[in-house]
């Protein structure tokens, strides 16, 4: 199963939805490489440096997941962090070697920045972000960076005007479009204050937003998944336009298992909508055993909106006179109005940096199917 695919099945299973969408800001990275000069010594220094980071940082994961020591050892888990620190102080020392002796680098100072983050030292990374600005605040990959932080740690108001400064510099880029669709999602509130519109034109900018990252990269899955994920907050649902979203992850999707994720996700669109055949339909395609508690739960609410349960009480007959007749009317389950949201806005992505993504919140309907990637911030 591809990671996209494990991915997918995190975030809409997660206890604390918001959370898991604010810990896959941190996890998602958009990078793109400026033109520079190749033969100049101080880039090519920063790049060999940069090289240098991704193998560190790789180093360390491969460490994390193939480690096998019991966390009851205790003095065995406290060298094997000292080891993690050691490989990552040497990374560390690199870079502030390096801006040491070229101290006019806003590239060097936003690549650390993004070592940093990476390592989880955000309150560094927002100090090195803030100097690479200050050398150069032309460059859109800082203000997407400084977004992504404040987005995160708080001051919404500086992350939405930073990732629009980000998208205002370097339209092209849809990462800072996707982050931003994000960070309207989740911090609703303060959107609605900032631009002083209602709930349902909140949730119009940042589908807008989505869409513009989406015509940038159209088969884009994550980012598919985001937009289509972003309706099940949506009350009421807007059930046409998740239903096309949601079939635009179908036609994108890359292999099987992808595929019957999206599946999962159409067939819980199809019973919410009243659609009941098409979802079982969409159900007997998932045969990958990762997806059958959820295609087991799914069913059992298809049965339940198909055949709702009723509670009649029986007639109650004094002396073979009727007294009374409590019968109870059938629970029913309405099916929401097909709407046609109004069309939404853009996001965007970074230089020589790693730039963290956005996500949706999900609503509880009666079963919640896998989510297509790992998760949203709120």
């Amino acid at each position: 199963m591809s990671d996209l695919t494990i991915g997918l099945l995190s975030a809409l299973l997660a206890t604390n939805q918001p959370q898991a969408v604010s810990n896959l800001v941190q996890q998602q990275t958009g990078v793109a490489v400026p033109l520079v000069d190749v033969n100049d010594p101080v880039e090519k220094q920063l790049r060999d440096l940069m090289i240098a980071d991704d193998a560190a940082l790789a180093e360390v994961n491969d460490w994390i997941s193939t480690n096998a020591i019991a966390r009851t050892n205790t003095p065995a888990m406290a060298a094997f962090n000292q080891r993690i620190v050691a490989r990552l102080d040497e990374q560390k020392h690199g870079y502030e070697s390096f801006l040491r002796n070229h101290p006019d680098s806003a590239r060097g100072f936003l690549a650390y920045g993004s070592f940093l983050n990476d390592t989880g030292d955000e309150e560094g990374a927002k100090v090195q972000y803030e100097n690479s600005k200050q050398l150069d605040p032309k460059n859109p990959a800082v203000w997407n960076q400084l977004a992504n932080y404040f987005g995160e740690h708080g001051g919404l108001t500086n992350a939405f005007a930073d990732y629009t400064e980000a998208i205002r510099l370097d339209p092209t880029e849809p990462v800072y479009y996707q982050n931003f669709a994000t960070t309207v999602y989740l911090y609703r509130k303060d959107a609605r204050e900032f631009y002083g519109i209602g709930e349902q034109q909140v949730f119009d900018k940042a589908l807008g937003l989505y869409q513009q990252a989406m015509k940038l990269a159209p088969d884009n899955l994550v980012l598919a998944t985001d937009y289509a994920e972003s309706f099940y907050g949506i009350k009421p649902m807007r059930t046409n336009d998740a239903l096309v979203a949601w079939t635009n992850c179908l036609n994108i999707a890359k292999d099987d298992n992808e595929r019957e994720a999206v599946q999962i996700h159409l067939a819980r669109v199809k019973i919410s909508a009243g659609f009941y055949d098409e979802a079982q339909a969409q159900l007997d395609a998932v045969t990958n055993r990762a997806f059958a508690d959820m295609k087991a739960r799914l069913e059992r609410s298809l049965h339940d909106h198909e055949y709702p349960p009723t509670n009649d009480v029986p007639e109650i007959a004094t002396n073979s006179v009727l007294v009374t007749t409590n019968s109870l009317p059938a629970l029913t389950n309405g099916v929401p109005a097909l709407t046609n949201p109004a069309a939404f806005s853009p996001q965007n992505a970074a230089v020589l940096t790693n730039v963290p993504p956005t996500a949706a919140t999900f609503s509880n309907l009666d079963a919640t199917p896998p989510a297509l990637r790992q998760p949203k911030p709120q």
